[in-house]
């Protein structure tokens, strides 16, 4: 299917989940700079767009490749956020602060970005973790709040932030903190291109990077993209009626 290369990158990811695994190899930024049509974000990134068409197309041909979101309610993918993504962030950043510790007692001499990567992710680590509980504790009980007052026709619950655009426009500002974080990491390790001299661990670590990098993407094009804009057309229809 011939996919038009005018619309949005973020809403292709939308609309097939599977292309968010294919922007994520090409490195085209399909969360925070997601608002770009594919013509000029592939311009932009020096890559034929009718090669990525060709693999979307591909890529389309193994099946659906994972949930589409944006036919389920905002509570679902609330919880799929929280349960999913944030456990992730967790999970992982706790796992790999120590395996950043061991890999610089071993490589720092050789290999000095190991220091400023490691404070990258430090940062990004408790920026994150401020972030999520932010979400977990104010805005995402709202928006759940808000869907449930649109599905009975009731009015919309009291703001504890005035709009519900307060809250997300800081979330998405933080977004663009964690993206630039996450870039500047990406970019001293080489693309997460371990060095010839790289022990086990060192290969683990950066392949681990990567895959921390590629879920934060994905946890963050899903929030910005698809359940904040969401939220706020709900509660602007429920001030118009």
């Amino acid at each position: 299917m011939a996919i038009d290369t005018q619309r949005t990158v973020a809403e292709i990811a939308l609309e097939k989940p599977q292309a968010a695994a294919v922007f994520e190899k090409l490195g085209i930024d399909y969360c925070c700079g997601g608002g770009k049509p594919l013509a000029v974000a592939c311009e932009e990134a020096g890559i034929d767009v009718n090669a990525v068409e060709g693999l979307l197309d591909e890529k389309g041909k193994d099946g659906p490749g994972g949930e589409n979101w944006s036919e389920r309610s905002l509570a679902s993918l609330v919880t799929h956020i929280v349960e999913k993504h944030h456990a992730y962030c967790r999970e992982e950043s706790h796992r790999l602060q120590p395996l950043l510790a061991k890999v610089i007692s071993k490589h720092v001499e050789r290999h000095p970005e190991l220091s400023r990567i490691e404070e990258l992710f430090t940062s990004l680590r408790n920026e994150l973790s401020m972030h999520m509980m932010k979400e977990e504790q104010m805005l995402f009980p709202y928006i759940v709040r808000l869907e449930e007052a649109a599905s009975q026709k009731a009015p919309a619950p009291r703001a504890p932030f005035g709009t519900v655009q307060n809250p997300v426009r800081m979330m998405l500002a933080e977004h663009d903190d964690a993206g630039h974080l996450v870039k500047e990491i990406r970019d001293l390790s080489g693309s997460f291109t371990a060095p010839e001299d790289a022990c086990t661990s060192f290969r683990t670590l950066y392949q681990s990077l990567e895959a921390f990098e590629a879920d934060l993407h994905l946890h963050i094009h899903l929030e910005n993209n698809l359940l904040f804009p969401k939220a706020i057309d709900l509660e602007n229809a429920a001030q118009t009626e």
